[in-house]
């Protein structure tokens, strides 16, 4: 499938019928799905174009709101372990609408990352956000690591 993204090096296995993509975060073969794909192309993306370490990466982490078990994407921290940029996939198929920014919000009122990215491999969305005056801007792309 075409994303909208550098080519990167990924490593797949077939087991059963299926594919596996290895996560470089995680550590491990995860099924490819499409909304996978757009994940993996976006951890790559921001380790190896944004330059940030993959040691201030989080993928797929359980978090509690309202009560109810959710699961945020990609998540990256400071140096300070605070969270810097939330970042959400969607399949490429799936158009990122209100409805998608407002899961996103919702996470991110918790974690409370300046910077938030969707993005279903075609489409890219990127929210600098200020809490203290509860506005935002659109920015053309995720600031490099300085």
């Amino acid at each position: 499938m075409h994303l909208d993204f550098n080519k990167y090096n990924f490593r797949y296995k077939n087991k059963e019928n299926k594919t596996y993509i290895f996560d470089i975060i995680r550590k491990k073969y995860v099924l490819l799905t499409p909304e996978e794909q757009v994940r993996q192309n976006l951890i790559h993306y921001i380790i190896y174009t944004k330059k940030y370490p993959p040691t201030l990466i989080a993928v797929e982490k359980q978090l509690d709101i309202n009560g109810r078990k959710r699961r945020f994407d990609i998540v990256v921290f400071n140096s300070e372990m605070q969270p810097q940029i939330l970042i959400e996939c969607k399949a490429p198929n799936v158009i990122i609408d209100q409805k998608t920014f407002d899961q996103a919000n919702q996470y991110n009122w918790l974690l409370k990352a300046p910077l938030l990215v969707l993005s279903n491999g075609k489409k890219h969305y990127i929210c600098k956000i200020d809490f203290e005056q509860n506005k935002y801007e659109f920015l053309k792309d995720i600031p490099t690591k300085k």
